[in-house]
C-alpha cells in the first residue's frame, strides 16, 4: 500500500482499524518517555489517545522528532492501531512516521493545575483541553436531543427576535440599546412570542440566546445564556409537567448513550445520572416545601423565593429532580395563571435538580383573562402599547395553554456534574436566575 492509499481517520474511528496502518491529523497534548520510547498524548477533536514511538522500530530521525515535539504542535502521524486495555480509550497507535505541520512554542496552558481566572484569560486555547472538550461534546448532544425530542412530539420551532421593545421580566435586568432612535432591549426570553406561535401551531418551541443585565459571579447566574422554551396550546400544568419530565429524562438518556467516554473524562457517576431518568418526578406544593424546610431548621417564611440552600435541600431530600408547584403570586411573572381557589398563588412549577444544581426548568399555565393581564401589566409599570399584541392573543380565540423554559447551560452543568459552568465552558456564557 502506498502512502497515498493509507486511510486517513479520526481517533474516534480507531476501533474500526485495529491492525491496520493509518494516518491521523493530531495535536500533541503532552508527552513522556525514556531514551528508548516516547509516549505521545494526542488529540484530534474527536477523542484523545496515545501514540507510541519505539526507538528500536523507527528510523532515528522519527524518534528524534518525537523527542523534540512541543505541546500543541500539530502533525500527521502514521502507524498501526492496537487495542490497549490499559488506556481509558482502549486503543493506541504505534507510530512509525511523523510529519510536523505547525510548530508550537511556549504554550501557556501547561499540564500543571491552573486557576479559573487564568483559564479565562486563555479561554481561546482552553477549548482544546479535556474538561471543555467533554463538556461541549455533551452540550452538543443535549442540543441535538432537544430537536429530536420536540420534533417527535410534533412541535414547530420558532425563532424569537433578540431585540425587543418590551420587557417581559421587568426593566431592571435588561441590556438597553438604541434602535434608530427608539429604546430596544436584548431579549430576556422568547416566551411571549412562543405564545403567539402556539395559537397558530398548537405546539412550538424557541431555542436561542437570552440576556440578563444582572451582575453576578455565582455559578447559578449568567448574563448570556441559551434557553429552550416550549409553549403548548390546550395544555394544563399537569400535562406540561409530564412533558417536562419526559424531556429531561430523554436528554439524560441520550448523554448516557452517546457520551460515555466524556462522562468518564469528567468523572461523572453514570449510575447516579441514570437514576434521574426514573419517572415520574415528585410533585410538592410550595406550601409543603416551606413546611418541610421549616421542619428541618431553615429560617424561611411563606412568600419568599428559594435560594440555593433551600433548592439544594429540597431536591436532595427526594434524591431526584422534584417539581415545586404553585408559588406565591407576588414572586412570579405577571402572565402566570391565577389559582382557581386562591388569590395569593399562581399555577406554576419549578423543576429542581439534586446535587446542588437547583432550578433547571421554570414553567406555568398562562393566564387568559384579558382584563386581568391588562391590570397586571399596568401594576408592573409596563406600557400597555408595548403589549397590545400580547393582549390580542386573549381576544381572538384564546385557549388554556402552558409553557416552560429550560436553561441549556444549567442543564449542561447538572448532567456533567461540574461545580462551576465557567470552568467547563470557556467562552463567556452568562449568569441568570432561570426565568419562570
Amino acid at each position: 500500500m502506498t502512502e497515498e492509499q493509507i486511510p486517513t481517520i479520526q481517533i474516534k474511528d480507531a476501533p474500526e482499524y485495529v491492525g491496520q496502518r493509518v494516518k491521523i491529523g493530531a495535536w500533541l497534548r503532552n508527552k513522556r518517555g525514556s531514551g528508548k520510547i516516547a509516549f505521545l498524548q494526542l488529540r484530534d477533536g474527536s477523542a484523545f489517545f496515545q501514540g507510541v514511538v519505539a526507538k528500536a522500530d523507527v528510523p532515528e530521525d522519527v524518534f528524534e522528532t518525537a523527542k523534540e515535539l512541543k505541546q500543541e504542535t500539530s502533525m500527521y502521524v502514521y502507524g498501526v492501531i492496537h487495542a490497549d486495555e490499559r488506556s481509558a480509550f482502549g486503543y493506541e497507535i504505534k507510530i512509525d512516521k511523523i510529519d510536523v505541520i505547525g510548530e508550537s512554542h511556549d504554550y501557556p496552558i501547561t499540564p500543571k493545575e491552573h486557576g479559573t481566572e487564568f483559564l479565562f484569560d486563555e479561554r481561546h486555547l482552553y477549548l482544546r483541553h479535556i474538561k471543555p472538550f467533554a463538556t461541549l461534546k455533551i452540550r452538543n448532544t443535549l442540543i441535538a436531543a432537544t430537536y429530536e425530542f420536540f420534533n417527535k412530539e410534533g412541535f414547530i420551532k420558532l425563532d424569537a427576535p433578540l431585540l425587543t421593545g418590551s420587557a417581559p421580566e421587568g426593566t431592571t435586568e435588561l441590556f438597553e440599546t438604541d434602535y434608530f432612535g427608539q429604546d430596544a432591549y436584548l431579549s430576556q426570553t422568547g416566551q411571549l412570542y412562543a405564545e403567539a406561535g402556539a395559537m397558530a401551531f398548537s405546539k412550538v418551541f424557541t431555542f436561542g440566546p437570552a440576556f440578563r443585565a444582572e451582575k453576578s459571579k455565582t455559578r447559578r447566574h449568567l448574563t448570556e445564556f441559551w434557553m429552550i422554551e416550549p409553549e403548548m396550546a390546550f395544555y394544563d400544568q399537569d400535562a406540561s409537567m409530564e412533558l417536562q419530565e419526559r424531556y429531561v429524562a430523554f436528554l439524560i438518556e441520550k448523554v448516557l448513550e452517546q457520551n460515555e467516554q466524556e462522562l468518564d473524562l469528567l468523572g461523572r457517576d453514570k449510575e447516579l445520572l441514570r437514576s434521574y431518568t426514573q419517572l415520574p418526578f415528585p410533585r410538592v406544593s410550595y406550601d409543603d416545601a416551606i413546611k418541610l424546610l421549616q421542619d428541618n431548621g431553615f429560617d424561611v417564611e411563606w412568600g419568599v423565593d428559594f435560594g440555593s440552600p433551600e433548592e439544594t435541600f429540597l431536591a436532595n431530600h427526594f434524591s431526584k429532580p422534584v417539581f415545586i408547584v404553585n408559588f406565591p403570586k407576588a414572586i412570579k411573572a405577571f402572565y402566570m395563571k391565577r389559582h382557581p381557589e386562591r388569590e395569593d398563588v399562581v399555577i406554576s412549577a419549578d423543576l429542581l435538580a439534586p446535587e446542588g444544581y437547583g432550578e433547571i426548568i421554570g414553567g406555568s399555565e398562562r393566564d387568559t383573562d384579558y382584563d386581568y393581564l391588562k391590570q397586571r401589566i399596568e401594576e408592573e409599570g409596563q406600557s400597555l402599547e408595548d403589549y397590545n399584541w400580547y393582549l390580542d392573543l386573549r381576544k381572538f380565540g384564546s385557549v388554556p395553554h402552558s409553557g416552560f423554559g429550560l436553561g441549556l447551560e444549567r442543564m449542561v452543568t447538572f448532567v456533567t456534574g461540574e461545580e462551576h459552568i465557567r470552568e467547563a465552558i470557556p467562552f463567556p456564557r452568562m449568569t441568570h436566575r432561570l426565568r419562570p
